[in-house]
């Protein structure tokens, strides 16, 4: 994923979900991360990394489980929480960074 540095250092926060094809949580995840993009719309980024495919990135950010979500913004880390987030707590969450 060589564009990810350009991705998170945008001035608008951008959630990142390490997840994986073959785990439970991460397919529960999914469309909570939809509703998410529903009500903040463009104030937010969104992006999905699946950790088998960018097998490198993730140890490079000690991604140890999934889902593993992680908020940046200006390329700096702000949050990061392994396992589902529920809806709400990520509106308001993403709402006190944009």
């Amino acid at each position: 994923m060589s564009n990810f540095s350009s991705i998170i250092h945008k001035d608008k926060p951008v959630l990142v979900d390490f997840f994986a094809e073959w785990c439970g949580p991460c397919k529960m995840m999914s469309p909570i991360l939809k509703e998410v993009k529903d009500s903040l719309g463009e104030s937010v980024s969104i992006l999905k990394v699946d950790v088998d495919k960018n097998q490198a990135l993730a140890a490079q950010l000690q991604v140890r489980g999934v889902p593993t979500l992680i908020l940046y913004k200006n390329g700096k880390q702000l949050w990061r929480q392994s396992g589902v987030v529920q809806k709400n707590d990520l509106i308001n969450l993403l709402k006190s960074h944009v």
